[in-house]
């Protein structure tokens, strides 16, 4: 028997485009693995979508940022007891909450840069520049600013308010950017990130060529098993499901620093993901294969 898969795409958030190319790839390996499938967009009523969200089988959630992610659809799916892919509603809003996942970090002996969230764009900062601003609740680094002088704070502040209520203010920590998935109960190969620009940004995460990526990284034995048993166990703290992706920062002098975990991490062409399953031989369309199936 065939499964039918519904695949729901698109959403109000910023990060609209990246979830319809998230969408199409997922379209397109479903259909090689003989998956009936059911496109699902919406722009701003995802109700609307409930009768063929019911007759899927399962709901493929190729969302990212603002109501897809933040546990909202998933409360909602769950309330109409409809199947769908990755985590549940509690662990969605808790890792698309940058601040409160850090401190669950922090608490769990997880090292996290020194932050600050603030909901009014007068409250004084009481940290060290150089600074990362951005929205407490965003992602592919939307709103985000690199401030190494109080003069553009104010500035990026501003900035970072356009995309949420909340913004985090994040010591900025010089050195390499980290990234590694969770699939079922494994970790995978982690990536080293060598964006072009100074910071990982927009382009350098969506243009091709605008970043080098080093899979497996270039870290030791030892660096390589505490990241992917801090990743584990932030897996398990946050209690997500099926898989996600969590980035960290290792300074100049081999301290590891969690940044963030991302429960609907991007499946495009240049996604980081299906770039470290593929380098222990996991096809896109397996990996698209074995999340249905998890979720199943």
């Amino acid at each position: 028997m065939s499964i039918k898969v519904g695949v729901l795409m698109g959403g109000p958030s910023a990060e609209r485009s990246i979830s319809l190319s998230t969408a199409n790839a997922v379209i397109q390996a479903c259909s090689s693995l003989g998956y009936k499938t059911v496109k699902l967009p919406f722009k701003h009523n995802y109700k609307k979508l409930l009768k063929n969200m019911k007759n899927s089988d399962i709901v493929f959630n190729a969302l990212h940022g603002g109501v897809g992610e933040n546990g909202e659809i998933q409360k909602w799916m769950d309330d109409n007891c409809i199947k769908y892919t990755g985590s549940g509603p509690k662990s969605s809003a808790l890792c698309m909450n940058k601040g409160k996942s850090k401190k669950l970090a922090y608490i769990n002996n997880i090292r996290t840069p020194k932050w600050q969230v603030i909901k009014d764009k007068s409250v004084d900062v009481n940290m060290e520049f150089p600074l990362i601003v951005k929205p407490n609740e965003q992602g592919s680094t939307f709103g985000l600013s690199f401030v190494d002088k109080k003069e553009s704070l104010y500035d990026a502040v501003d900035k970072a308010f356009n995309f949420g209520d909340e913004v985090i203010i994040e010591a900025y920590i010089e050195g390499i950017e980290l990234t590694v998935p969770i699939l079922g109960s494994r970790v995978y190969p982690v990536i080293e990130i060598i964006p072009q620009n100074f910071i990982y940004d927009f382009e350098c995460k969506y243009i091709p060529g605008m970043s080098r990526y080093i899979c497996p990284a270039r870290v030791n034995k030892e660096l390589e098993k505490k990241i992917k048993n801090d990743t584990k166990l932030l897996f398990q703290k946050f209690e997500c499901s099926v898989y996600a992706r969590a980035d960290y920062i290792l300074d100049k002098k081999g301290s590891l620093y969690f940044l963030e975990m991302n429960t609907l991490p991007g499946m495009t062409s240049t996604s980081l993901l299906p770039k470290s399953v593929n380098a222990e031989g996991i096809s896109f369309i397996s990996l698209i294969k074995k999340i249905i199936e998890l979720s199943l």
